[in-house]
């Protein structure tokens, strides 16, 4: 894996998106291995979560090349026109999206095409933010709950086998704190470039004291799920 696709994604103390990113990690190495044979990675970008299915046959990257998203030194095997993926029926026995579904317009076509290209009883494991400000623009069009992803998914013919959430309320409203420290506090130091250094000073020091003590009050607050970062399901197909 590139090394800074790492620090991103499976990020240290120092990094600003510590908390959402260190669970999606930690729920997607969960429910990875329920994943076997061939596994398509819907929407792949980087591909920065193959580590977690060494286990499987293969693992085959689409994404959909869309102007205003860079897809430089990303590892995509496939692209497709957001509407028909290039691949026959019944090809792939699981299915891994994370992060994609609230850049679909088209849900309900999308998930068809997705129970098109799986085998019967193949399995998807998904994931989407619940909780994130907006991203990639223009092309962030929703955040869902369980329960509209639960229905979705029933009627393009997934049963929902397993659900979760990262984050809780406690996390969540202090990994937004953090975010807003970074890039609206700390990144005034590199207006135009005049303090960069600063910049970089304030994040290698604010960033990383605040993460501690979110790891510390998220010892020590009660937990609450109904305000989370990110939407974890295991669904399996059950008919075309």
């Amino acid at each position: 894996m590139n090394p800074q696709v790492k620090k991103n994604f499976h990020p240290d103390l120092s990094h600003p998106f510590y908390f959402i990113r260190k669970g999606l990690y930690t729920k997607i190495k969960k429910f990875a291995p329920r994943l076997s044979g061939d596994v398509l990675d819907f929407g792949c970008g980087a591909k920065p979560y193959r580590e977690l299915f060494l286990h499987c046959k293969s693992y085959v990257g689409v994404d959909y090349d869309a102007a205003g998203h860079n897809h430089l030194n990303e590892e995509i095997d496939f692209y497709y026109d957001g509407k028909t993926l290039p691949f026959g029926n019944e090809q792939f026995d699981g299915i891994f999206s994370s992060e994609v579904f609230e850049h679909l317009f088209t849900m309900p076509s999308i998930l068809l095409e997705l129970n098109r290209v799986m085998k019967q009883n193949g399995r998807l494991l998904i994931t989407c933010p619940f909780v994130w400000p907006e991203h990639e623009k223009p092309y962030d069009f929703a955040r869902y709950t369980l329960f509209a992803l639960t229905t979705m998914l029933n009627e393009a013919g997934f049963e929902v086998i397993e659900t979760d959430k990262s984050g809780n309320f406690f996390l969540t409203v202090h990994q937004l704190n953090t975010l807003y420290v970074d890039q609206f506090i700390c990144s005034k130091f590199a207006v135009k470039n005049t303090f960069p250094f600063m910049a970089k000073l304030a994040r290698k020091t604010i960033i990383p004291l605040m993460n501690v003590y979110g790891l510390l009050g998220n010892a020590i607050f009660p937990k609450n799920k109904d305000l989370y970062l990110n939407n974890i399901l295991l669904a399996q197909k059950v008919k075309s």
